[in-house]
């Protein structure tokens, strides 16, 4: 069984920002967009414009992390491979990660 840090070198992650009155950036792995988690009451909809973005590597995903976070920017990660960047980053703890339909996910205000 493959681990999935051991898949980091490819193009897993997508990631859109987008530039409103402060960036919003939506960071997802690459294979829950286009879906819809639902869990209780709770729904988070990846099926939408909102995570559709550019297909990034880890290396890639923390410099433009890094690019953001001096912009005053929030962030929207979901997925295992996602929500472990942003920990690397440290733009997350472990305490701020929730998780919906088996999913983890996070929301960051800078």
């Amino acid at each position: 069984m493959t681990h999935f840090l051991d898949t980091m070198g490819d193009k897993d992650i997508v990631v859109r920002v987008h530039d409103s009155y402060r960036w919003v950036v939506a960071i997802c792995d690459k294979e829950l967009v286009g879906r819809q988690l639902v869990e209780g009451i709770r729904s988070l909809d990846l099926s939408g414009n909102f995570f559709k973005g550019i297909e990034m590597d880890e290396e890639e995903v923390l410099d433009e992390i890094e690019r953001c976070e001096n912009e005053d920017a929030t962030f929207n990660i979901v997925g295992k491979r996602s929500i472990q960047i942003a920990l690397k980053a440290g733009i997350i703890s472990s305490e701020g990660i929730m998780t919906i339909d088996g999913v983890p996910f996070a929301l960051v205000l800078m």
